[in-house]
């Protein structure tokens, strides 16, 4: 049992001491832990169809990454159930703070708040059938490194759920033929993209199409 703990702490040493491309484009600054308010995005029916198009189910254990304030987090908790989970997550401890003091204040028994690393979200490998990048992958400082250790978090046939603005990346965006290549890099196939309502955002499902390259072996797209 210590062989085998000790094992996985120095594979998960060379994984973070691995060395990845640099992002090789524009980063967006985060501006606030908050997108947009939660009435306004009630009102055009944005979690409606995010959850449509991401196929979410009753008993599917899904991740809300840069969860914020935890807009979908606490829409997801009643939306997979009590046999279901939901791990949100943020790399800012105060924001992480307030949504733990949320979701206990709501009770919401099937979602579990962590701290996650900007290169790094921390996820228990193989746990997820979907994992949410909502409004926040823009504002990934390294995307390589993120992608690399984000997709080891998927159950087999587990997306990976982007929704983003198609503008650049310095105006909190991101083109889709970035996003694409970014994934690709990392063996993520995108299967579905769709326009949401209300703007100029879209959803973009990518499920991996293999095993995950090497660190050494991943070639970063070109900026478009």
């Amino acid at each position: 049992m210590l062989g085998g703990l000790l094992a996985l702490t120095a594979c998960h040493s060379q994984q973070q001491a691995a060395t990845f491309p640099a992002a090789g484009r524009d980063v967006a600054p985060i501006v606030s832990d908050a997108f947009s308010t939660e009435d306004a995005r009630d009102r055009v029916g944005e979690f409606e169809a995010v959850v449509a198009a991401a196929e979410v189910k009753r008993g599917m254990s899904v991740a809300d990454i840069g969860a914020g304030e935890g807009y979908y987090t606490v829409r997801l908790s009643p939306l997979v159930g009590p046999q279901g989970r939901v791990l949100a997550q943020d790399i800012v401890p105060e924001v992480r703070d307030r949504l733990a003091e949320r979701v206990q204040r709501e009770r919401l028994d099937n979602v579990a708040v962590r701290l996650g690393e900007p290169a790094d979200p921390r996820l228990p490998p193989a746990s997820f059938d979907r994992i949410f990048l909502v409004h926040m992958y823009h504002e990934v400082t390294d995307p390589y490194a993120f992608l690399w250790h984000l997709s080891g978090g998927l159950k087999p046939g587990g997306e990976v759920i982007v929704v983003d603005a198609d503008r650049e990346v310095k105006r909190h965006g991101i083109p889709p033929a970035q996003l694409e290549c970014e994934f690709g890099s990392i063996g993520l196939k995108l299967e579905r993209f769709e326009r949401l309502p209300g703007g100029d955002s879209f959803l973009a499902a990518f499920k991996a199409a293999g095993p995950r390259p090497a660190p050494a072996a991943l070639k970063p797209c070109t900026k478009p």
